[in-house]
């Protein structure tokens, strides 16, 4: 494919094992031309999500610019996963230092810049709290129309994980998420209905390791890590949430989806961050605002990450 057939592309998230995944599949596919990375807060603080985010590039190879996002959500105040992703967010194996300076630019305005450059709309892929698109559309409305889609991962039509009702992206920061759903811009979510059944398991992650490159062996350690804390809280393997909201651009027959009006609850005391779709289907029901994926092929979801692995084939740098 040539470079001018590319996708231009945004990542944005809170990295995160499964961040981290996620952003090397898009770096591995030949379909998309990463134009920004821009980091929020959510799996961990955003000076260790920016740090994350900077290591990630260096062990990929991502040479677009790094800028770092807002430290909390638009209007709530901020919650972590360390529990989950350990204290620096990415806890495992070795990585490299930062090769690039973080971006002067704040995120929003980074993306702000790549949508005004971009000569063709961009797809954002937003694998953490939607604060920083949610930023984007308030702050730089005129720009709207240069987003192609949002891919997301949060949410969950049938539960939470967080709390009962909601998944944690969403519930670090519903409004933001509200402001993308009502945006009349095209949205995938990827929410727990699906990622939970994108699950990994040792024979899986042994795989990874057995192509025998520095990112799969870093890939592979990276599972294991998520893996043995699933494990943890009764889990049957790893559910890899993040790397759905890739995938279904790669991949979207891999994928069962409805399309769904879907709302997120801002003010509820036992549902606040939860993603509300209209499954009905009556002829009076609101217009679906969003993709929803429901069910995946989950061998070809693992088939597709080891073949990523395996385009790093040759990459090493130091740790």
């Amino acid at each position: 494919m040539s470079e001018s057939k590319k996708i231009p592309l945004i990542l944005d998230g809170d990295p995160g094992h499964d961040d981290a995944i996620a952003w090397m599949l898009a770096k591995a596919s030949p379909v998309f031309d990463i134009r920004a990375v821009t980091t929020c807060a959510g799996n961990q603080t955003i000076e260790k999500t920016t740090y994350n985010a900077r290591r990630i590039c260096a062990l990929l190879g991502i040479d677009a610019p790094v800028a770092m996002g807002r430290p909390a959500p638009l209007l709530a105040d901020p919650i972590t996963a360390g529990n989950i992703h350990g204290q620096s967010g990415l806890d495992g194996p070795a990585l490299p230092e930062p090769a690039d300076d973080l971006s002067p630019l704040g995120a929003v305005e980074l993306m702000a810049k790549v949508l005004r450059e971009s000569a063709e709309p961009v797809t954002i892929v937003a694998t953490g709290p939607q604060t920083n698109v949610a930023a984007l559309l308030l702050a730089h409305p005129e720009l709207k129309e240069k987003i192609a889609r949002i891919s997301l991962m949060g949410g969950g039509i049938e539960t939470g994980n967080w709390t009962p009702a909601a998944e944690f992206n969403i519930l670090v920061d519903p409004e933001a998420a509200q402001l993308v759903f009502q945006s009349g811009i095209t949205v995938y979510m990827a929410g727990l209905d699906v990622t939970e059944k994108a699950l990994i398991f040792p024979e899986d992650f042994e795989r990874i390791r057995a192509v025998k490159n520095q990112v799969a062996e870093v890939v592979a350690q990276w599972l294991e890590f998520f893996y043995q804390f699933h494990r943890s809280i009764g889990y049957a393997g790893a559910p890899l949430h993040d790397p759905c909201a890739v995938a279904y651009l790669l991949k979207p027959e891999l994928f069962t989806t409805g399309d769904y009006n879907v709302q997120v609850e801002t003010a509820g005391e036992y549902c606040r961050g939860a993603t509300v779709a209209d499954t009905r289907g009556y002829e009076n029901t609101a217009k679906a605002n969003a993709r929803c994926l429901l069910n995946v092929d989950r061998e070809g979801f693992v088939d597709l990450i080891v073949n990523a692995v395996k385009s790093y084939d040759g990459r090493e740098v130091p740790v």
